[in-house]
């Protein structure tokens, strides 16, 4: 049996890799074997990143709600209990922005609430 190089394929998918370790430091962006484990790497931290973004966005929002409502006399807790149970169902997102961009608007939605 012949015996077969991968030359051309071989070097494209290592191409691929070194592109996508461009910039990444020492040998991890020019030899192959460090660039595949550093690329595979990248990736989980990416990926867990994506998933990170989302609980900190909520924490922000949770601490502008918190500091809208404490100037009108009103916790962030007792706020969100007090939605619930009058079933308003606006999420923290819309919230914190009308908090911010709207604040008499927001305000009138505390007075619904407290009312």
């Amino acid at each position: 049996m012949t015996r077969v190089k991968g030359g051309i394929k071989g070097r494209a998918s290592h191409n691929k890799v070194l592109k996508l370790a461009k910039g990444y430091r020492m040998t991890r962006s020019k030899h192959i074997k460090s660039a595949i484990e550093a690329v595979l790497h990248a990736g989980e931290y990416a990926f867990a990143g994506r998933k990170d973004k989302k609980s900190n966005f909520r924490r922000i929002w949770i601490i502008r709600l918190n500091a809208a409502l404490r100037t009108m006399g009103l916790t962030y807790s007792v706020f969100i209990k007090k939605l619930k149970d009058k079933n308003i169902e606006l999420d923290r997102k819309v919230l914190s922005q009308l908090a911010v961009e709207e604040p008499m608007l927001f305000k009138k939605i505390v007075e619904k609430v407290n009312s």
